[in-house]
């Protein structure tokens, strides 16, 4: 929508104007819907403010009804109302201004959203601030360095749950059906972590009593999904990470009380508001998980808890440091989950998932630096990627190694005592770790921050010949470190060099050094004389963002025996410089098939197993040519099986290999022996019913009694998502027209319910059925964003780029589409990713 895309240079110039104060929201939850039109809430806002006397701004309000605007007592044209501003003209030193409004509900995760469960037609609001959208509730200068206090007036049924930032007060009784909640200012905080949550949810509570004040929890959900929270794990996890972080920062919690609240529908894994954190309600399990699920889920209440102090008590100024803030919580999570819960593997899943994640979109046209040029909020917007949190929080963890753990937590604790309830930039926190640490950051940070790319580092040595016990010892040893072309930047990397040897059938680290890396070489002196081991394992302990490659030796030790190792995390570095070759058409996709097979069942990091599985079939999908597929999927479907049968009944091998099966099968019938209880000590619960029928769907063996039978079992809001998924990966023109409609054309279909659709429209051996698609694709990605928002078009135009018709006719279409459109940026970002992997797809078939 014009008027949407706020400027960094706007919001400059209105900060050099505007100095906010509080803001008074009176939302009124009760209104009828209309026979016709959206269905709207009321929403007055008054906004007191100081600004420059004479001087000109604007307020943001987007997608309402405007009844009424008062600015100092003088009534002002609702006609000025236009592109999602009001203007305010000859400002007064002390101002106030009023807004009466009636504002949409969403249904797209975006403002307020409003949600009807289908299993007892109850009623679900909450609200999704981040990035530029409390101006969908409330009108705002929305931008995250004008931050004021916030004092919430809520009308609503009388029956609700209402939850703010603030503790929930007693209602107060209107009638016998209606009520107001009226809740005390908030804490100075930015427009984007306030937050409004209501509806008939259930909640836990609880308290945590630590070193500094008692703070109140609660713990939310639907009704339909009680039977299924675990509250109790929620809550120990919660005052794990309390305990941790207040006594790493010395310094309490700053918002009081804490509630976390799982919601429907959302768009995100969950939204750091103060003292009032969304999650999406999938981490409410319905159905039997491995251990991964429990692990990710400890890590994004942690993630979420971090950012009260570093992101909700101290604000970045603009979104250029967007980065520091998700990035800094990402390290935080992490850290906190190995030193205070029961995950303390928690980075050998950061290994294995984030940090892939992070490597893929480094290694993209759109890569960007860790420190991103957000020049206004479209920027922002597509900027929520692997680079933003993975990359951004593996940079973190090696400047910890760089400066030490302790000064860098000194630094923390100085930079969030200065800062409390302001807004920074970089410089202010690197100000602190330099004197915390005494070392120089700002040529760290150039290097680091501001530049693009990821390094490779690879082991060159020479050794002596075989002495009578057969070792060969190093005369020689570098490190080389390469970079790619177009990213040229050789960075310093601390980082350390392990040394394995097999003894006794597993693989054992017999030494470890840890020294600097700087520029193409450097010289391990250290290491010269020491006896060759069987695999020399660069960044061990994962100190460093960098892709490692192994020498001869080391792969086919790696090779013989990937299972051995008596650690998680080196094999987890290990997994990762396999699939990057797989990825970079250096190892052939038979080969990490056959290396997937042969440790994955051993495997003792359940993330690492999903992880593996996901990219085992991918490089059968994707990273072999056609004519070999049929052969290596059959290999592959079969070395599961195997594998699967070997599994320990009930164990969560067991589970995530079955699951890994359903996306391999090329025929029915081990899909259709587990549905009926064929392997013992596996649940066929819920989820996996729902996984063995896609499977099914996919193949074209499912029938419409089947699907409609399963949706009377589960009759809840997911089985309805997930069978809109079912319905869209079948191999008929129909399926995949109805499939088109409603996640590329279609502005109504839920959020939730459109990701499933999207997700499973594009399918490996479905090629000529979508052919027809690859030219409404790009006819699409010309206005699918202008026309329908970010996160509508994120989705369509990242599940549903032409991935199952991987030819050169396919690459060229797509070249000229870039070569020519005028689309919005994100759009283009979008189809550029797509392009790339596509071509990447391309080299490794060919190679």
């Amino acid at each position: 929508m014009p008027g949407t895309n706020l400027t960094r240079e706007e919001a400059q110039q209105r900060a050099s104007v505007v100095s906010t104060g509080t803001y008074v929201v009176e939302l009124d939850l009760t209104l009828d819907p209309p026979a016709s039109g959206p269905h709207r809430f009321g929403s007055v806002t008054t906004l007191t403010f100081d600004a420059t006397a004479g001087a000109s701004t604007f307020v943001d309000l987007v997608d309402a009804e405007v009844l009424a605007v008062t600015l100092n007592g003088h009534d002002l044209p609702v006609d000025s109302y236009r592109d999602s501003r009001i203007p305010l003209t000859d400002l007064a030193e002390h101002n106030e201004l009023r807004v009466e409004a009636r504002c949409s509900y969403s249904h797209s995760g975006e403002g307020l959203h409003r949600f009807v469960d289908p299993t007892d037609d109850r009623v679900y609001l909450y609200t999704q601030f981040e990035v530029p959208d409390a101006r969908r509730v409330f009108a705002t200068f929305e931008q995250p360095d004008l931050k004021a206090t916030f004092e919430f007036h809520v009308t609503a049924p009388s029956q609700w749950q209402v939850v703010s930032n603030s503790p929930t007060p007693e209602p107060e009784p209107v009638d016998g059906d209606t009520a107001v909640w009226h809740f005390a200012p908030t804490q100075v905080m930015s427009t984007y972590i306030t937050a409004l949550v209501a509806g008939e949810y259930h909640v836990v509570r609880d308290s945590y009593s630590g070193a500094y004040d008692d703070i109140p929890l609660g713990v939310f959900c639907r009704q339909s999904l009680v039977e299924h929270l675990d509250a109790d794990d929620i809550l120990l996890v919660t005052k794990q990470g309390f305990e941790f972080f207040e006594g790493a920062f010395e310094m309490g919690y700053p918002f009081g009380k804490y509630d976390q609240l799982f919601v429907p529908e959302y768009n995100m894994g969950a939204m750091e508001n103060a003292g009032c954190v969304t999650f999406r309600d999938e981490m409410i399990f319905r159905s039997r998980q491995t251990v991964s699920a429990y692990e990710q889920r400890a890590n994004t209440i942690l993630h979420e808890m971090a950012h009260m102090w570093f992101g909700d008590l101290v604000t970045m100024r603009w979104w250029d440091d967007l980065w520091l803030n998700e990035s800094f919580a990402e390290w935080a999570a992490h850290h906190s989950s190995v030193q205070a819960t029961r995950f303390t593997d928690a980075w050998t899943g950061f290994t294995n998932n984030r940090k892939n994640w992070a490597y893929r979109q480094d290694q993209l046209p759109s890569t960007h630096p860790i420190a991103a040029d957000n020049h206004d909020l479209h920027a922002v917007e597509a900027n929520f990627d692997g680079i933003t949190y993975a990359k951004g929080a593996s940079s973190l963890k090696q400047l910890v190694a760089w400066v030490g753990e302790e000064d860098f937590l000194a630094g923390l604790r100085a930079y969030f005592t200065r800062h409390a309830f302001g807004n920074t930039e970089l410089a202010d926190l690197l100000v602190e770790l330099e004197q915390a640490s005494g070392r120089e950051l700002e040529s760290w940070s150039a290097e680091w921050l501001q530049t693009t790319g990821v390094n490779t580092l690879r082991a060159r040595f020479e050794t002596s010949e075989p002495d009578a016990e057969g070792h060969e010892h190093f005369t020689s040893f570098v490190v080389e470190q390469t970079a790619h072309p177009d990213h040229p930047t050789l960075r310093r990397h601390r980082i350390a060099i392990g040394l394995y040897d097999l003894v006794a059938g597993a693989l054992v680290r017999t030494e470890r050094i840890e020294t600097d890396v700087r520029g193409a070489e450097t010289e391990i002196a250290e290491l010269v004389g020491r006896r060759r081991p069987d695999l020399v394992l660069l960044n061990d302990d994962d100190l460093t963002y960098a892709k490692i490659r192994l020498d001869d030796r080391s792969f086919q030790t790696l090779v013989g025996g990937i299972d051995a190792f008596e650690e998680s995390l080196p094999r987890a570095l290990c997994w990762g410089a396999a699939w990057d070759m797989t990825r970079d058409a250096e190892l052939p996709s038979a080969d990490f098939v056959s290396l997937v097979l042969a440790g994955v069942g051993s495997e003792s990091d359940l993330t690492a197993v999903a992880s593996l599985l996901r990219q085992g079939q991918g490089a059968v999908n994707l990273y072999t040519p056609e004519a070999q597929q049929p052969h290596l999927g059959h290999r592959w479907e079969t070395g599961l099986r195997e594998l699967v049968e070997a599994a320990e009944p009930g164990s969560d091998h067991q589970l995530a290999l079955v699951r890994g099966c359903a996306s391999a099968a090329q025929g029915p019938e081990f899909l259709r022996a587990v549905l009926g209880g064929a392997l013992d000590g596996l649940a066929v619960d819920t989820d996996l019913r729902w996984t063995l029928l896609f499977a099914l769907a996919r193949l074209g063996e499912l029938t419409d009694a089947e699907l409609e039978a399963e949706l009377e079992r589960d009759p809840s809001n997911s089985g309805r998502e997930r069978a809109a998924g079912v319905r869209a990966v079948r191999p008929t023109a129909d399926a995949k027209a109805e499939a088109w409609h409603r996640a590329a054309v279609d502005a109504g279909t839920p959020n939730e319910t459109r990701r499933n659709i999207a997700g499973a429209f594009q399918v490996s051996g479905q090629a000529e059925l979508l052919r027809p698609y690859v030219d409404q694709y790009l006819s699409m990605a010309d206005t699918v964003i202008d026309d329908m928002g970010v996160w509508i078009g994120q989705v369509a135009l990242v599940h549903l780029f032409p991935s199952a018709n991987p030819d050169e006719e396919v690459l060229a279409k797509v070249d000229a589409w870039l070569a020519s459109t005028k689309a919005n940026s994100a759009a283009v970002r979008y189809v550029s990713e797509g392009r790339d992997d596509l071509a990447r797809a391309l080299r490794a078939r060919s190679a």
